[in-house]
Formats: C-alpha cells, structure tokens, sequence
C-alpha cells in the first residue's frame, strides 16, 4: 500500500464514528478543536478514562455526556490505534447582552432574569434558551397588559468565538379598561362592589392614578377582595365560578367580567375553643372577637386567631397555630365556630445577636433588651425589644427576626438587624462680621458617643461680643437598671454694648448635676440640680426694663452747663457747674424701676428641676407613629439672690392617615413668675418665640414683648470749661475736651431724649409662652430611602405674652387668644451625615407691623 493510501485510510478511521467498532484498552485519549474550554473540563465529563475498555456503549455514553454539558454544537468521536480521539465543535460565549426601548421592566430586572435563565455575559450561547426567555417576556408584558408589546432579539458573531445578543423591546401601550362587570350580584349594586377594586374604568383622575390600566396581578387583588367583602358581611358561600378578560381587536381596551354566586347570608351561632389550651379559656376568650347571634365575618375570624396566636407568644409558644374552624348548618343559615389551638412546644430564646451596628456597642442595644436569652420567648418582649431600639435614635430601622435552631423544636435564635445612621450634630464656623468682629465657634453634640451610648456635648464659641464655653455629659445608664446621671458646665461672657444694639452685659457661670428614673417603658422622672452665678452690668443704652431712665451716662464728666438761651446759641462764655451743684430736682425721677433698679445686678441662685416624660414614639428622630409628653418645673430655692419658677410643657402625637402620610400635632405652654421677694421672673430667663421649633415665618426669637428705649440725659457738644471768673476750668479728658449736660434754663431740668433703635426696638421675651403647630407628613417622589427624610405641610401658632407687661412697654400684651401669630409653609429636614439639615418656606399670616418677618428658613442641627 502506498504511503499516500495509508495516510487516507488513517484520516478516514480518524474522523469515522465508532458505531460499531471492535472493543479496544484507551491507551490514550486526544481531544482536538477546543478554543475557550480547558482539557480538564471535558475530561471530567467523560465516563471513560485511559485505561478503560473501549466499546460501542462507553462511546456513546461518552458523546452523550459531553452533549449534556451545552459547551457543544457537535461531536465527533473515532479511533487512531489505541489512542481515542475526540473531535469538537464549541458553542460560542456571549460577549455582551444589550437590551433597548424597555421602560416598564427596568435593564437590571431584565439582565437578572437572563442571567437566572442562563443567558449571562460569559456563559455558554444556547439559542433555545433565548428562545424561551423571548415568549417570557412576551408573557409579562401580557399580565401588564401590553398586548401589542413585541420582542425582537438578534445574534451577531464576533471573533474568537463570540456572539453579541441585541433584544429589541416594543412595550407597546397599556390597554385601559373599558369595561368592569359583575354578574350574579342581587344583595349588592355594581357601584357598591366596583369602588373595593383598585382597578377603575377609564375616568378624570386615570391620567393621575393610572388605575384603568389593566394588570393581572392587580385583578387577582380585586377579586381577592371582592371575596373578603362578602365573607365579612356573612356570606360564607360566596363563590367567583369565573373571570373573563377580553381584549378590543385594536388592543388597546380590555373588557373584564366576573361571575359570582353570593349565597345565603349566616350568623354566628355557638363559639368555643379546642385543642390544647395552655391557658386558661377564659383568658384566650377575652381575644375571640366573634359572639353568638353576630352577623358571620371572616375579618373577626382572622383578627381572633391573630391575637390569639400572640398571647399564646406571649408565653413562650411562638410556632402555636390557631385555627377558626366553621360547622355550617345550611337549614337554618348559621354556623358554629370553633377555634382550634395547638400551641406547639413551648420555645427559648438560646442566642440574641446584632447586626448593622458598626458604631455602637453590642452592650449599648443589650440593655435595652426586654428578651433575655435562656427565657422564654416571649413576642411581646420581642417586639418591645425592637421599639426600644428604634426610639434610641441612633437608628433610622430596627428589624427583628426568630429562627428556629436546627436539630431543636423548642430553641430559637433572635437576630435584631439595625441601620445606623447621624445621632448627633457638629457644625464649625470663621467669619467676620464688622459688628461682631472675628467670629469662631465649634459645636459637637454626639447622644452616641463613640458607640457608648453617652451624650456628650461641647460648645466653643467666640467673637467680639460674646464668649461662650459649655460642657455636658450623660450617662442613660448610670445603674444597670436605667438610673441616669449627668452634668454641666458652663461660662458664657457676653458684651453686646460692643455692637451697638444691647441692653446689657453678662458675666455666668455655672453647672448642674441629673438624675433621671425610670418609672415604666415609657415614662421617666427626671431632677436637675443647678447653681450659677450671674453679674450684669447695665451699658450705656440699657432699656427701661433693665434699668430705669432717663440717666446720667456713664463716662461723662460730671458738669452741667448752667447758662443756654431757648435759640441754642450762647451768650458769653459757657458757664460749667458740677452736677454735685445741680438745683434740687433738676434729675427726672423714672415712673417705674428697672430690674437692676431693685434686685442688684449680680446674682447667685441655686435651682432645683423635676420632670416628668413619657414617650411611645416609634423611632427617637423623624417618628411616625406614637405621642411624646413632658412636663418641668424649675424652682429657684428660697435664699438665692432671685426666686422664681418656671413651668413648661411640650406634647406631640403622630396619626398615620396612610401607610405613608401622617399629621403630625405638637404643642408648647411655658410659664415663669417671681415669688418672696422677687416680684417677677427675671429678665434673662424670659421665653422667645419665633423661628425652627416655634412659630416659623418669624424671625427667631423676636415674637411678643420689646422692649422700651431708653432716655438719657442731653450731653452738649466738646466745649472748654469756663468759670464764673472767666478763667478756664482745670476739668477734662486726656485730649482736654470737656463733656457736659444742658440744664433747660426753662424749666430748671435737665434735658433728655429719648434712643430709638436704629430699625426696630429688640425683643425682651415674657413670662409666658403658647405655641401649637399641625403638620401633614407626606413623602417626596422619586425619594426610595424616606427614613432619613421628613416633608410636611404646616400650620403654625404662637405667641410670647407677659403678665407684668410695663405701662408703655411696645407690643406687649397678657394672654390673648387674638394676638396670636400664625404662619403656614413647607417644609423638609435632611438627617445628613452632620446632623439635622432643616429649611422652611413659611408665610406669616396676621404679622403686625413691628413683627419680624422671615419667608426662607435653615439650620443644620435641629429637625421639625
């Protein structure tokens, strides 16, 4: 045979399946044709390995088995000697999927259905999966009713092996509804039954709601509850014996009809309970919801299993099961109940663990635990265990979950899942300002210091005018059983004669020592013990509140000048006189002292504070669920420099309207007065209103009383001071300028006048405070994440009043209803990572014309 014959012969036994061939020992197996698939791959796939006897059934389990992989267009298997060779046609690999004109199913949702089916970037092309994934999609633009939706998909090939998939999405349109029809209702009208049904006919609101548009889902909903409406009402036998969905030839309008059979109308007959009650019946009773001679309702039915199956977690029996079990009897239209308990094995909790706390310490949301571990589980304890977290305010979600532990019928594990987020405030400032000067001030307030869950506060702040330090710290958990205790100091320096606008300067300094108890889950009580003292120093321009005027300035060299024709020139020589000298009465006595005028000006008190707090809250910030109350009262004690009290009062409650919006109703009430000696509460200790926690629209602080401006005596111009001899005064400043007062020739006194303040006169604050506000929670669209954020419509009221009002003090009135301010706006806090970011747009509504008023409002630290 020649060289040339032999080696065709070769490649023809080489290439020829081995149908039916002689058995033969693999000394050697040869795989040729692979590109992306390693030997290994298809080695391992084999039934056959070097070694093994060839024969007709190894080769065809061989062929099948590597077809069963889906690497493969084809196969072909033959033999070279005792060598078994295998020749492959790989499939290709997608390179990349790219998906158009979808709007309804978002590409992501779209990729991961591909990817679960098989159709993924890098994964082995196989058109029938594509294939089938096509009709699929196909089919869920149906249930959405997009009838004339279409699916288009093409496959391009690439070098090395490669294939690119295109699908081209034609959602169409989404046929509206044309018609809802019930047929077989005689006890309830159409009207009646078709407003349960989410889905409408086409109407003015569709274009808003989109509720004409058809979705299979949203009719089996409709239907579902078409059912519950009849079984609450007594109609255990109604039936839906079918549905009928049509489509308009045009495919954009569907027609839907439901046959229904109602029945007889049932009461309730006799009611009991069965199984094993591990409690006594009459405790569980107290939850069956259902009593003899009641129309039959299946709401009642499921609400008494659900509360009954709690209490029974209560005890311990979590995996319990309750079962309504209904004996109708069809003659005289009544059906008996009873409620089948199996309360299963009492459980344990055996573990408590936590997750999502990167900053705060496992032992911070252990103590609020009311579950312990090795006690009975109990739901209630659970759950109160989980709000507990929620209102600490160092998260804006606590979740909880039960898990059974394998191999136990009577062991769970409680896992609490958390999602911290800021549960304090820093805020930093540098400014200059030409009144104030340079300005720098640092405020941290962290109520979860470093995952402890301590409060900690520092305040450093400076200008020009004004120096303030401060201090605070607490500690909720003082004693492992809730007892708390806290301090603060403080110092703050403030010397508003600097900028031209202040009453008064301040030196305080001081701290207090707390205490807070626990009185149940929700309530505390809580003392405070203080001591400051306080010096101030009336500046030049005090208001009358302060100190009575008109006064002699201080700083003045203490001449008058004696001699003044009523035309203001000067005949002669000025003749200057010591005030020592003035005629008797020449001085203006004031109506009315001011508060310096008859308690001093440096004051040393000792106070003592008791309140009372209670709080349901569902969350510690942007709650809403729950009310929150407290109440304080602040005593200064009898031998302190002042004595007086001061009463406040702050309520809320939340009412969820919907899953989503909520009103939101809060209030504050404040009262202060004087006693013993002291006649009234004291000037620095007065209420303001107005701005973020107040009235908004109005600039903060300056609602209700100002106060008067003070009158000062008339100093004359720079003049050199002459004697009665005419010879000059030895009398003056540094620069040898002399100051003097102007007594009126006229009427023996000294002239005064009156400082007005350059815009309007400051606020003074008062003695009593009243403030409501309404707010209508609602979340803001395109927004996923709404814990963090809080939007709401609001109404405000409030305003500051004084029940020791002055006789011409401005814009000062007792309680009265008709001088409240109101305001209505918008508003939005943002939890960031720096704290509360606040704005607020806000109209005043009845501003009067010495009102402040303030449309745009911001702060950062502080939420509404």
């Amino acid at each position: 045979m020649t060289l040339k014959c032999r080696a065709c012969l070769l490649v023809l036994l080489l290439l020829s399946p081995l149908v039916s061939a002689q058995s033969f020992i693999v000394s050697d197996i040869r795989v040729e044709g692979l590109q992306r698939i390693s030997a290994g791959s298809v080695f391992s796939a084999m039934p056959i390995a070097v070694g093994d006897v060839a024969d007709d059934y190894s080769i065809r389990e061989t062929a099948r088995q590597l077809f069963y992989t889906g690497n493969f267009d084809d196969i072909r298997i033959g033999r070279d000697g005792d060598v078994l060779v295998i020749v492959v046609v790989e499939r290709p690999s997608i390179s990349a999927i790219n998906i158009d004109g979808n709007k309804a199913i978002e590409t992501e949702a779209l990729l991961e259905g591909l990817k679960g089916a098989g159709l993924a970037v890098g994964q082995v092309f196989q058109r029938s999966t594509l294939e089938g994934m096509q009709l699929e999609l196909q089919r869920q633009y149906v249930q959405q009713g997009r009838y004339d939706a279409n699916i288009d998909t093409e496959v391009l090939p690439e070098p090395r092996n490669r294939v690119s998939v295109n699908i081209d999405v034609d959602e169409g349109t989404v046929a509206s509804i044309k018609h809802i029809n019930i047929v077989g209702n005689d006890v309830f009208e159409d009207e009646e039954l078709l407003d349960t049904f989410e889905l409408k006919t086409t109407n003015l609101l569709s274009f808003f709601r989109n509720d004409d548009k058809y979705a299979r889902e949203k009719l089996s909903g409709d239907l579902e509850t078409l059912t519950s409406y009849y079984m609450d009402r007594g109609y255990l036998q109604f039936s839906i014996d079918s549905t009928q969905v049509s489509v308009s030839p045009a495919k954009d309008e569907v027609f839907i009809t439901a046959n229904v059979t109602e029945g007889n109308k049932f009461t309730v007959g006799s009611v009991g309970l069965s199984g094993d009650l591990v409690l006594p019946e009459q405790d569980l009773m107290r939850f069956v919801f259902v009593g003899e001679g009641q129309t039959f309702s299946q709401q009642l039915v499921t609400s008494s299993e659900e509360y009954i199956t709690r209490r029974l977690g209560n005890e311990g029996y979590n995996f319990a099961k309750v079962t309504g079990i209904p004996e109708v009897n069809e003659d005289e239209d009544t059906v008996d109940l009873k409620f089948f308990v199996d309360p299963g094995k009492r459980t344990y909790v055996r573990r408590i663990s936590f997750t999502g706390n990167r900053r705060t310490e496992d032992a911070v949301m252990r103590r609020e635990m009311r579950q312990m571990e090795s006690a009975p589980a109990s739901a209630s304890a659970i759950e109160q265990s989980r709000i507990r977290l929620q209102r600490l305010g160092y998260f804006s979600e606590a979740k909880v979950e039960t898990t059974e532990v394998p191999g136990h019928d009577d062991l769970i594990d409680v896992e609490f899942e958390v999602e911290e987020m800021s549960s304090g405030s820093i805020g930093a400032s540098l400014g200059f300002a030409q009144a104030a000067g340079l300005i720098v001030g640092v405020n941290l307030q962290q109520n979860n210091f470093l995952g402890s869950g301590k409060q900690v506060g520092i305040g450093l702040n400076s200008s020009r005018f004004q120096d303030v330090y401060n201090f605070s710290y607490t500690n909720p958990y003082y004693t492992e059983d809730g007892v708390s205790r806290g301090f603060n100091v403080f110092f703050r320096s403030t010397d508003l004669a600097e900028v031209n606008v202040a009453s008064y300067t301040t030196d305080t300094v001081g701290g207090s020592l707390n205490f807070g108890y626990p009185l149940s889950e929700t309530q505390r009580l809580g003392f405070q013990f203080g001591l400051s003292n306080t010096k101030i120093t009336a500046g030049r321009f005090a208001v009358q509140e302060i100190r009575a005027s008109p006064r002699l300035l201080e700083g003045v060299d203490t001449f008058y000048e004696s001699t003044r024709l009523d035309s203001g020139l000067y005949a002669g020589p000025e003749v200057i006189r010591p005030i020592s000298e003035l005629p008797e009465g020449a001085l203006t006595i004031p109506s009315e002292p001011g508060f310096l005028d008859e308690n001093g000006s440096e004051f040393l008190n000792w106070t003592i504070t008791s309140s009372w707090s209670s709080s349901t809250l569902n969350r510690g910030q942007l709650a809403t669920r729950g009310s929150a109350q407290s109440l304080s009262l602040e005593v200064s004690m009898p031998g302190s420099d002042l004595e007086f009290y001061k009463a406040n009062y702050r309520g809320e409650i939340y009412f969820p309207i919907t899953n989503r919006w909520v009103m939101h109703f809060r209030t504050q009430l404040g009262f202060g007065d004087g006693y013993g000696d002291t006649t009234e509460l004291p000037f620095y200790q007065h209420f303001f209103g107005g701005g973020f926690g107040s009235v908004r629209g109005y600039e903060i602080n300056t609602l209700g009383p100002r106060s008067s401006p003070p009158s000062i005596y008339d100093v004359t111009q720079p003049v050199t001071a002459v004697g009665e001899d005419g010879n000059p005064l030895e009398v003056g400043g540094p620069d040898g300028r002399q100051f003097g007062y102007v007594l009126n020739p006229a009427t023996g006194l000294l002239d005064f006048q009156t400082i007005q303040n350059r815009r309007r006169p400051p606020p003074f604050g008062g003695n009593t405070k009243i403030e409501a506000s309404a707010e209508l929670l609602f979340p803001l669209p395109f927004i996923k994440d709404q814990r963090r954020l809080r939007t709401a419509f609001f109404l405000d009221a409030g305003n500051v009043f004084d029940t020791t009002c002055r006789r011409d003090q401005l814009n000062c009135f007792d309680i009265d209803a008709s001088e409240l301010r109101y305001s209505a706006g918008i508003g939005v806090t943002w939890i960031s990572g720096f704290g509360p970011m606040t704005f607020a747009i806000a109209k005043p509504l009845n501003a009067s014309d010495i009102d402040r008023e303030e449309v745009f409002q911001f702060t950062l630290g502080r939420g509404f």
